[in-house]
């Protein structure tokens, strides 16, 4: 990547880091306001899980845009845009009084503002600027620092609502998010693409056509459809489903942040083993971890020490298929594209993120219980395990990559 002097890898992945921090941090946030927006407007659950679930399929929709300007611009001009996006949405998400312009706002523009500042953007920065051993490891770092936000940005929202209310608390969010915008600049710089051995030279479009047409690549799509599934349900409904078992709102924000804090410690962990071990067989044992997590946690008696325990130990599970995940993109089709396939291939979990989201609330409408979701959570996870089993984790061979 063309920078300046003073853009060194330690400069970017600083600078990364906090972006990460900050986006990460606030998406992670979405569950406290499920409440007091819904009893404030007298919406349903649904209404506003349909606004967040759009929000994730935006989201995933726009990613492989942003990757593709990313990979022929560079990623500053992405991240940038993104922020603005994300900063509009939270301050019209403050100001919407129907459940349309709550679509617009938490839907359409933090979802697109996602797409060019979330995580796969910024860890594609990250692949290009360190050496192939320390890939796995830095894109574990990065992974944790989206973790540590979500530790320290759920604590900051809900302190905000409970001093000024929700609808200034999302004002603040949206002025705090332009923080974003100068960190971009450290990320700026359009990407030289110097082929590896065995790397094809080959076009966006070739590129795309060769992932498209290969069995693994519609693996990882599905494995990480089942992750955003698992992930935005939790996130969103936990809080809600801890107030209903008559526990305190603020629990609810203590277990989301708690899942963040111990998945610094997972990521940093599995960013580690997948620079050892064989991802594929790594992200089988951590989907299954996730569903005996949490049919433990449905099976016992809710209470703060029983959600306590659950959220450090979801935690080691929770954002750590990112290192893997994106590292065998990397691993297996090339650096030259990242950006576009990472995005593709994190459509899938935006996919996921919509139904989880959508499917939550519909639950509950209906029946007046979360059970049934518990339980297709728990399934959804059997199944990521056994999909993963038959990736191929070799780099495509150049007389692949070319083919069209």
């Amino acid at each position: 990547m063309s920078r300046s002097s003073w853009r060194t890898p330690l400069v970017i992945i600083v600078c990364g880091t906090l972006i990460l921090i900050i986006a990460n941090g606030f998406r992670s946030s979405s569950g406290l306001f499920l409440q007091p927006m819904t009893l404030a407007h007298g919406w349903t659950r649904a209404t506003f899980s349909t606004a967040i679930a759009m929000q994730h399929i935006v989201w995933g929709l726009s990613g492989p845009l942003f990757g593709a300007v990313a990979d022929k611009f560079g990623p500053g001009r992405a991240l940038a845009t993104g922020a603005l996006l994300m900063s509009a949405g939270y301050w019209g998400m403050s100001q919407a009084q129907t459940g349309a312009e709550l679509i617009l706002s938490a839907g359409v523009l933090i979802g697109s503002g996602f797409g060019g500042a979330g995580l796969g953007m910024v860890l594609a920065v990250f692949a290009r600027n360190v050496q192939a051993r320390h890939r796995s490891m830095v894109f574990g770092v990065g992974t944790a620092a989206g973790s540590m936000g979500q530790f320290t940005m759920l604590p900051l929202g809900q302190a905000l609502i409970n001093a000024y209310g929700w609808q200034q608390a999302l004002v603040q969010q949206a002025l705090i998010v332009l923080l974003v915008v100068p960190l971009s600049f450290a990320l700026a710089g359009k990407p030289k693409h110097s082929r590896a051995a065995g790397e094809a030279d080959q076009s966006m479009r070739q590129a795309m056509r060769a992932a498209l047409g290969d069995r693994s690549f519609h693996l990882l799509f599905w494995g990480y459809f089942t992750c955003g599934f698992q992930v935005m349900f939790i996130t969103l409904h936990l809080p809600s489903y801890l107030v209903d078992k008559g526990l305190p709102a603020s629990l609810g924000a203590a277990a989301i942040a708690i899942v963040g804090l111990f998945n610094v410690l997972g990521s940093l962990a599995y960013g580690w083993l997948g620079g050892r071990y064989s991802k594929k067989y790594l992200l089988s044992s951590l989907y299954l971890m996730r569903s005996l997590v949490v049919a433990v946690f449905i099976m016992l008696p809710v209470s703060g020490v029983s959600v306590y325990v659950f959220s450090a130990f979801l935690g080691l599970f929770w954002l750590s298929t990112v290192p893997l995940t994106q590292g065998l993109v990397g691993q297996i089709y090339g650096l030259r594209y990242l950006g576009m396939l990472t995005g593709v291939v994190f459509l899938g979990h935006q996919v996921g993120s919509f139904l989880g989201s959508w499917m939550g609330g519909k639950i509950f409408d209906a029946s007046g219980s979360y059970d049934l979701a518990w339980w297709l959570i728990i399934g959804a996870g059997v199944y990521a395990a056994l999909i993963h089993l038959p990736i191929r984790e070799a780099p495509l061979a150049a007389p692949e990559l070319v083919r069209v």
